[in-house]
């Protein structure tokens, strides 16, 4: 997932193992190019010695999360959350394997506003909205209305300030749900002081299949 403009990515693996999800890594980068930065948790296919190699060839520098602490990428577990339990919906409701609906419904989560960020995550990446089923309604309903004529220059020059646009608008509003978002967690906050040496707990949350029906 995409740090600024919260544009995800699944690719349906058959193994986790170091080059099977270098392969996928680079499959995204050629249809979006390579990010500076990459951050993962501390599985052991990201701190193999195969994806160091490949990041370090490719210029991408690559942040590791704190352990047990998956806070650090929350927009991402939440996109978990979010993705896992519509995957449980659509096998429960259609019977078919969740790789056949796996597209469709990161179709339905790129088109959809983000309430942080104002804007959708196909918006922020592509410039416009994607034609997808709220996009043909809209046509549906403006076929009737002639549309004025634009060259090239004129879209390109129009794409560049709406991209623009969009994208300050964006770090703004999410700069805003960010505070927001402290400011109610720390209402909950107790501050603890430890010194070293002392014995802490440590809470490791068991789930069961990330698909299996609840």
């Amino acid at each position: 997932m995409c740090a600024a403009t919260r544009f995800p990515e699944a690719i349906p693996l058959r193994s986790l193992r170091a080059k099977a999800v270098v392969k996928a890594l680079v499959q995204f980068f050629s249809t979006f190019g390579l990010p500076k930065y990459i951050q993962t948790d501390q599985g052991s296919n990201f701190l193999s010695r195969v994806f160091a190699q490949v990041m370090s060839e490719l210029s991408v520098k690559h942040r590791v999360s704190s352990a047990y602490h998956p806070e650090t990428q929350g927009a991402l577990e939440r996109f978990h959350q979010t993705l896992k339990a519509m995957l449980r919906k659509y096998c429960v409701e259609t019977d078919a394997e969740w790789d056949v609906g796996l597209p469709l419904l990161l179709f339905a989560i790129r088109e959809a506003t983000q309430e942080s960020l104002g804007f959708s995550p196909a918006e922020l990446v592509f410039g416009h909205t994607v034609r997808g089923p709220l996009r043909l309604l809209q046509e549906r309903w403006l076929a009737d209305q002639p549309r004025p004529a634009h060259n090239v220059l004129d879209y390109v020059s129009s794409f560049r300030e709406r991209l623009h646009a969009a994208c300050e608008l964006a770090r703004s509003s999410l700069s805003n749900a960010q505070s927001n978002m402290k400011e109610r967690y720390d209402r909950k906050t107790l501050k603890r002081t430890f010194l070293p040496g002392e014995h802490v707990l440590v809470f490791l949350p068991v789930v069961g299949s990330c698909l299996q029906a609840r």
